[in-house]
């Protein structure tokens, strides 16, 4: 079981924007100190949900800060970027931190993002399958070229390739990622594909791209989505290796949040989380004017308390050995910033290294 923190970059009511890019810095470097295995990043524009614009410079960044641990996009808007761009930063990525970097994509929403950055609206509802496959086609291939509804040119060499097997991860002795000894780095990027929809679903498992599935999903729904991908995946006539392989690497996104009692797990959240909601969903803006509707903060709150590993090390451990027993899923990205502050996130991580690590079954 491999156990990794979700970092948003949150900015908390009261705080200016460097406080959580700091935390961000700080989440990643104290992951690598206790013995996790990942970070995984996100992405938001002009709201204070998530105050890093970029998943892949702040990759860059925390891959040259580390020397152990996975990082992950989780995830990079595809119809906020050009594929090609996105294909030479991930290949770069892959190939100077030994294959430490993992590129998660998605839809993003129908946010004002696609009017500034000129994606427009038609990328978010009909351009993504295009976006996604040019993108694929650039990270296995020696040569690509275009034509299609929104990409064409001719025919160009992609440089850098990911083409030769990376000999070593790192040339340094730390110990491997959590669970990954022995295990050769991978010979390019990993794609995982965010699912929040039958149809996302289809089109990851056509691929045989694994999933990264939301915080928002209980254990119930999370299983259901796997089959439904397992099973499309076997009708798009992949081998039974490969979907395997591609199904070992699906992403369960949750919170986590360890306390000498659940009481105190959970309080500390419900006094800091719902604020946060407040004012970072909130001001996400529609680029058409569509109405939108909002979760209850407090009720979300309480809802990931319920969901996720919030609580004393063992109720985590249970938690967490629970979802891979009833989802098959062994990788988690866990929200450890929910109270906001800084102390508070690395103490957080430290007791998820250090307390349920070793309350994990045997094996996992």
């Amino acid at each position: 079981m491999r156990v990794g923190a979700f970092v948003l970059a949150a900015q908390f009511p009261g705080q200016g924007q460097w406080e959580p890019l700091n935390r961000a810095v700080r989440t990643a470097e104290t992951v690598e100190e206790h013995g996790l295995d990942s970070v995984w990043l996100a992405e938001h524009h002009f709201v204070p949900y998530g105050v890093c614009p970029s998943a892949v410079t702040l990759a860059a960044m925390l891959l040259g800060r580390t020397r152990r641990i996975g990082v992950g996009t989780a995830v990079s808007v595809l119809p906020n970027a050009h594929p090609v761009a996105l294909g030479e930063q991930s290949a770069l990525l892959h190939l100077t931190s030994g294959g430490r970097f993992t590129l998660g994509v998605g839809r993003g929403g129908p946010w004002v993002d696609l009017e500034v950055l000129g994606g427009g609206l038609d990328a978010y509802e009909n351009g993504f399958p295009e976006s996604l496959d040019l993108l694929l086609r650039w990270l296995r291939e020696p040569r690509v070229g275009a034509d299609g509804e929104r990409y064409r040119f001719r025919e160009v060499e992609v440089v850098p390739r990911c083409e030769e097997p990376l000999a070593h991860a790192h040339a340094n002795p730390s110990p491997p990622a959590q669970g990954a000894a022995d295990e050769p780095p991978p010979r390019r990027p990993t794609v995982l594909v965010a699912c929040t929809s039958p149809a996302s679903v289809r089109l990851a498992a056509r691929r045989c791209l694994p999933m990264l599935l939301g915080m928002h999903c209980g254990d119930e729904e999370k299983a259901e989505t796997v089959a439904m991908w397992r099973r499309e995946a076997r009708d798009a006539g992949h081998a039974r290796e490969e979907i395997e392989q591609a199904a070992s690497l699906h992403v369960s996104a949750g919170v986590a949040q360890v306390g000498d009692s659940t009481t105190e797990a959970v309080e500390s959240l419900t006094k800091s989380m719902p604020g946060w909601f407040s004012e970072g969903l909130g001001a996400h803006r529609t680029v058409d004017g569509r109405e939108r509707t909002m979760r209850d903060p407090l009720g979300y709150t309480e809802l990931l308390c319920r969901l996720h590993p919030v609580g004393t090390p063992q109720l985590c451990a249970d938690r967490l050995a629970a979802t891979r027993e009833r989802t098959g899923i062994d990788r988690f990205a866990l929200l450890v910033e929910g109270t906001g502050d800084l102390a508070s996130t690395e103490r957080n991580v430290q007791r998820l290294g250090e307390e349920v690590l070793s309350l994990l079954p045997a094996g996992q």
